[in-house]
């Protein structure tokens, strides 16, 4: 299947914003207020769905407001993106209902992470679009220390040239949407290099924990010349390396994993309590992984700041000599 590049966004723009996992009624006004402006001041006019403000008993909507929602959005010719309003736990939920047709010969950019990675692959797996891990809508409701999540999402979605992910000097993992004016910065110690190599390939994966829905699914995306992208959140009242041990393994056993060429891996939240020790032994212990360069601590994930990268998209990393590089090359 060919692979469609989506449209750039460029000022005067209209984004959808959506809510395929949870409601946007958990959103505050102050979230929202900030992440309007931030729209606006891209030059970029946000327009809503029908369904998002409605919450049933698991902090989301029916599936069929739901794909409502994303079919509107995608036929919308006014439309030149979509964005997701925040996570959840159920987008997996609405893969049987999706018209692939539809979105197929509506190609726009389609941007979100976290349980939103089901509808990334998935979305590139059965029409070939090339779909965005990156911040929700929710995200842009941040007051301070956005600068870095902003320019990723710039250089990714409103703009053509290849780029290098750089590493921002701090990172946080705190509640910044309950004390905007209050944020905890901690010193970003920079990558991690598990496994020496290079590679060039195409980008598939985001939050490993949701990307294993997929395996043994119509909905997996190919491997062939692949780069994976994984991270994961803290599990509450579970231990996250076990977790993202017997998540990575799953994905290592299925047969095509043969042809992934490389790993990069985001950055863990401190509830995870996940060290570079452990990281290290989780990766050693995996054969396949052995000839493969593997590079931790990313600025992508369940933390703040985070980069946009392109599910479907072209990246090539390199890991040598003590120095790590990753370069997005088709977006």
């Amino acid at each position: 299947m060919p692979t469609i590049f989506p449209k750039k966004l460029r000022p005067g723009d209209e984004v959808r914003v959506v809510a395929p996992a949870n409601s946007m009624a958990i959103i505050s006004k102050e979230t929202r207020e900030i992440a309007n402006k931030r729209f606006s001041d891209l030059g970029l006019k946000l327009s809503f769905g029908a369904h998002i403000e409605e919450k049933d008993d698991f902090m989301s909507s029916s599936i069929e407001s739901r794909i409502e929602d994303l079919h509107a959005a995608f036929s919308d010719e006014n439309v030149q993106a979509i964005i997701t309003v925040i996570g959840g736990f159920n987008s997996n939920q609405l893969l049987k209902y999706l018209d692939w047709e539809l979105i197929r010969n509506n190609p726009k950019i389609f941007c979100g992470y976290s349980d939103i990675t089901i509808l990334n692959n998935a979305i590139f797996r059965k029409t070939g679009l090339v779909t965005y891990s990156g911040p929700h809508y929710s995200t842009f409701g941040q007051k301070l220390h956005f600068g870095y999540t902003l320019e990723y999402f710039k250089k990714c979605l409103m703009q053509n040239d290849p780029f290098e992910i750089l590493v921002n000097s701090t990172w946080s993992d705190d509640k910044w949407y309950i004390n905007q004016d209050r944020r905890d910065l901690i010193k970003n110690e920079g990558w991690n290099i598990i496994n020496n190599g290079s590679a060039e390939g195409t980008i598939i994966g985001g939050n490993l924990d949701t990307f294993c829905l997929l395996k043994g699914t119509e909905y997996f995306p190919e491997t062939a010349k692949s780069i994976l992208f994984i991270e994961d959140d803290a599990h509450s009242g579970e231990s996250t390396d076990v977790i993202f041990d017997r998540n990575l393994q799953s994905i290592i056993h299925l047969p095509q994993f043969d042809s992934v060429g490389a790993v990069a891996i985001g950055r863990f939240q401190k509830a995870s309590q996940m060290t570079l020790d452990k990281i290290t032994k989780i990766v050693k212990s995996k054969n396949k992984l052995d000839k493969l360069p593997v590079v931790a601590n990313i600025d992508f994930g369940h933390t703040e700041p985070r980069i946009t990268f392109p599910i479907g998209g072209e990246a090539r990393l390199e890991a040598t000599n003590g120095k790590a590089k990753i370069e997005i090359l088709r977006h």
